[in-house]
């Protein structure tokens, strides 16, 4: 029977090649984002997006509607006149109206829920998945994507981002080339620029991390005040300290 330290061994040399296969598996490098969850407004426009262009196909079911208006500063009837499409009450959850078997004959698979997406796959890879795809007419849909290869789902951002394409896909001498994300540019402009889209999958990303924990935002606050809390007991417990042993030699 093998003894704890060889179960050890064995169990971080898997984790290892996991991790591995998984970096393989990403291709390039993933493009880095900060992730700013102080930023109210940016969270505000990320929710708009997410409803607008995410949330027709993928739902959000560990997450109701009010408890998102409260965190982000929404108001009940902003909610229901921009946020809330066919759901009769804001207590309700994010859920969609398309069930798991027009899903499978619509796409072939069942669009995952995308409550805790971002807990899943880091802020980097769904910052880097947004601005990734490019054309190729080989796909069902017509596009595919460098972070994630053979996606089987449509670039439902293509007006805002416009059309991508691969610009060096062989070498001077001909050998193949592996893609990376330098090698992606605009063909068909979208409705907003670089810059712009940049800023809106910023946003979009800054929301789905808010999406897969929400009381982060309430337990940076609570944690300052926890921190005074301790501060100030610890000087009235020295002060207890010195007056207790201020006798004893």
């Amino acid at each position: 029977m093998p003894s704890y330290k060889q179960l050890y061994k064995l169990t971080f040399i898997l984790l290892m090649s996991i991790s591995v296969s998984a970096s393989a598996a990403g291709g390039a490098k993933l493009m880095h984002m900060e992730v700013d969850l102080s930023n109210q407004e940016s969270l505000q426009r990320g929710a708009k997006t997410f409803v607008n262009y995410c949330l027709s196909c993928h739902a959000a079911a560990y997450m109701r509607y009010n408890r998102m208006g409260q965190d982000l500063g929404i108001s009940e009837d902003v909610l229901k006149a921009n946020f809330m499409f066919g759901t009769d009450k804001v207590g309700d959850t994010m859920t969609i109206a398309m069930t798991n078997a027009d899903s499978l004959r619509f796409f072939g698979v069942s669009p995952p829920d995308l409550s805790v997406i971002a807990r899943a796959r880091g802020a980097d890879w769904l910052y880097s998945y947004f601005k990734t795809f490019y054309v190729d007419k080989s796909r069902p849909f017509g596009v595919n994507n460098l972070t994630f290869k053979d996606v089987g789902m449509p670039h439902v951002l293509w007006e805002l981002q416009g059309a991508q394409r691969l610009a060096h896909m062989e070498s001077e001498g001909g050998e193949h080339h592996t893609p990376t994300y330098a090698d992606l540019e605009i063909i068909t402009p979208g409705k907003q620029s670089e810059a712009e889209y940049d800023q809106t999958i910023q946003d979009l990303v800054n929301f789905m991390v808010y999406l897969g924990e929400p009381i982060k935002l309430k337990r940076g606050k609570i944690g300052v005040w926890v921190l005074m809390y301790l501060f100030v007991f610890l000087i009235v417990a020295y002060m207890l300290k010195k007056e207790y042993w201020r006798d004893v030699h």
